[in-house]
């Protein structure tokens, strides 16, 4: 068992790494780990899952804050759609077919993956307009680049637009329980042409949030077990502390060239579950 523990704890530090670089939390490693290599039930699997989430936005949003990289006021605007559509998920779940939702979302998510790939070489967005909406909320922001060196001052635009992203990724968490981590930073970065480092710090940031709410009641059904749960949250919370400091030091091309595979990844896997195709 101390050895299981120990290869738990291993993969958990890798997951926590990676995912508060990217801001998708170490559910999309920590879940497929769990019950492939080590035959763990899947609602065990998914407890420790949102444990790791929390972890990852634990270890990696003090640090992300601190150095005001995140953007609260983008978060927790962003978080009332998710929010919204989670309870929108819950109340419409049989009414509307998860497996459709699935595709939607998984052909949404290569859509993003192959804008993301035609800025590959954008270290910065370009020149935004501050949208209306975005100047009303006092959205937009600064923080400084430590991998340029330099004061990075960003506009946002499209608010509306990625609200209703993050409301949809709020119903198929509700109707499926998975996180939406990917979505966050695609509507982020894709709609609302954040810095990339400004979209995966905030991403950090909400997450934190929704896995918080969702891990109470996976506790209170019992599908949370302390003796993989506390490998889990240990192991993540290492690797988030190390991959924000990480983080800091990578350019956004970087970052982007990492965060592409994963998203088509998770667009397949999606689309894949839409059909009723194990892979």
């Amino acid at each position: 068992m101390t050895i299981i523990a120990m290869k738990i704890l291993l993969i958990s530090i890798f997951a926590g790494g990676l995912g508060s670089i990217l801001g998708l939390g170490g559910g999309i490693i920590v879940t497929p780990a769990l019950t492939l290599l080590f035959g763990v039930d899947i609602q065990h699997a998914i407890g420790a899952s949102l444990i790791s989430v929390i972890a990852t936005s634990s270890g990696a949003a003090v640090a992300y804050i601190r150095d005001h990289i995140t953007n609260i006021r983008v978060g927790m605007f962003l978080e009332i759609a998710t929010t919204v559509g989670a309870v929108t998920g819950a109340l419409i779940g049989g009414i509307i077919s998860p497996n459709s939702l699935y595709i939607i979302f998984g052909l949404l998510l290569i859509y993003s993956a192959l804008a993301m790939l035609q800025k590959t070489k954008q270290e910065l967005p370009g020149e935004v307009a501050l949208s209306p909406a975005a100047k009303t909320l006092k959205l937009q922001g600064e923080y400084y680049d430590k991998a340029l060196q330099q004061q990075v001052a960003y506009n946002v635009d499209n608010v509306y637009g990625s609200f209703g992203v993050m409301y949809g990724a709020g119903i198929i968490s509700g109707l499926l329980g998975i996180g939406s981590g990917s979505f966050k930073v695609m509507a982020m970065d894709i709609f609302m042409k954040l810095p990339l480092k400004v979209s995966s710090a905030t991403s950090n940031f909400m997450m934190g949030v929704t896995g918080a709410a969702s891990a109470g009641i996976y506790l209170f059904r019992g599908d949370i077990n302390p003796a993989i749960a506390a490998p889990v949250a240990l192991g993540v919370l290492i690797g988030a502390t190390l991959g924000a400091r990480i983080m800091q030091k990578l350019k956004s091309k970087t970052i982007r060239k990492l965060f592409i595979p994963v998203l088509f990844y998770v667009a397949v896997q999606m689309i894949a579950q839409g059909l009723g195709v194990k892979l």
